[in-house]
């Protein structure tokens, strides 16, 4: 019952502190889950990730989810859901109940600007830490160019710009059959 209860204990704490959608997230989940407790590895946190992306939900909520299932299995799950959204919703409501009386003053206008620059900083570092994680060789450098030049080219769907690399990836990385791995 104690390893539940730190479950949704460390998820509530994650949800206290994770401000600007999922991937402001990853610093936290760095500190929490990778250095404190030691329940996973940052390339894990990046396969969730990926996984996450491509599931329908919140990024951020699929990866509690998935972490709190691979620690303690499907009640795992719910209780790492359930407390990394119970502070958002807490908070939601709170704002939702007074934001309107107050929404206009410029203290509020003000804090609402530094805010979000203060997430788009969170953003940027984990994009730079994605970044790090990502390019492990040639062949993951041009799956990347090659989905940054469609996206910024076309502005494809992502779900089919995500399905291509997923393919291409498999092409790429699948051992050959002259080296004795199946095809």
């Amino acid at each position: 019952m104690k390893a539940y209860m730190d479950v949704l204990l460390t998820f509530i704490k994650i949800g206290c502190s994770t401000f600007g959608g999922g991937y402001a997230m990853i610093p936290v989940l760095e500190r929490e889950l990778i250095q404190k407790k030691g329940w996973t590895t940052m390339e894990e946190v990046m396969d969730y990730y990926t996984i996450a992306q491509v599931t329908p939900g919140i990024i951020a909520v699929n990866t509690s989810t998935f972490i709190g299932f691979k620690q303690k299995g499907i009640l795992g799950g719910i209780l790492s859901t359930l407390g990394f959204v119970l502070p958002g919703v807490c908070f939601i409501t709170g704002i939702a109940l007074f934001l309107r009386n107050f929404a206009d003053y410029p203290v509020v206008q003000h804090a609402f600007t530094g805010i979000r620059v203060a997430v788009g900083a969170l953003i940027l570092d984990t994009v730079i830490k994605l970044l790090k994680g990502v390019f492990k060789d040639a062949k993951a450098l041009i799956i990347f160019i090659l989905s940054f030049a469609l996206s910024l080219l076309f502005s494809p769907n992502p779900v089919l710009l995500v399905v291509a690399a997923g393919v291409a990836g498999f092409l790429l990385y699948r051992p050959s059959p002259a080296k004795g791995g199946a095809a």
